[in-house]
C-alpha cells in the first residue's frame, strides 16, 4: 500500500493512524494475542518508530485484488540487524484492517520484544487517551 509506505517512510504517524480502520487488527511479531482498535495499534507503530533504527523498506508486493499487501523491510533495534515484513490488508472502504508484522532472526525479534515491553506501559496509556 504506497500511501503506508510513504507515511512510514515520511516518519508521518498522523498520516499513519488515518489510514487505520477503527476496528483494525495488529498481530505482533512479539505476542500470541492480537491487538484490535486503531487507538492500541497506532501507540504501538509510533513506540515502533521510536525503537526502530535506520528502517527502510525494500520491497512492495501486492495481491491480485489489491486488498492485500506486503512490505519487505529492515532496520536495527540497538546492535541487531533484522528484516522484517509488515502484511496489510485493506477493508472495503480502502483502510487498513488487519497489519501482522513478522521479523527475524530470532535475536532481533527477541530485541525488538524487550524493547517495545519496556515501553508498554507508555503504549497502553496513549492508547487510552486516544479512545476517549
Amino acid at each position: 500500500m504506497r500511501a503506508f509506505r510513504e507515511a512510514v517512510e515520511a516518519h508521518d504517524l498522523d498520516a499513519v493512524e488515518a489510514l487505520l480502520a477503527e476496528d483494525v487488527v495488529f498481530t505482533s511479531p512479539a505476542v500470541f494475542k492480537p491487538y484490535s482498535g486503531k487507538p492500541i495499534t497506532a501507540a504501538i507503530l509510533r513506540a515502533v518508530a521510536e525503537v526502530f533504527e535506520d528502517f527502510r523498506y525494500e520491497r512492495e508486493l501486492s495481491g491480485a485484488d489489491g486488498r492485500d499487501h506486503a512490505l519487505v523491510f529492515a532496520a536495527r533495534v540497538g546492535d541487531r540487524s533484522l528484516e522484517g515484513c509488515d502484511f496489510l490488508h485493506v477493508g472495503e472502504d480502502g483502510l487498513i484492517d488487519r497489519l501482522t508484522v513478522m521479523v527475524r532472526p530470532l535475536s532481533a525479534a527477541q530485541a525488538l520484544a524487550a524493547a517495545m515491553g519496556a515501553r508498554f506501559e507508555q503504549i497502553a496509556a496513549e492508547a487510552a487517551a486516544r479512545s476517549v
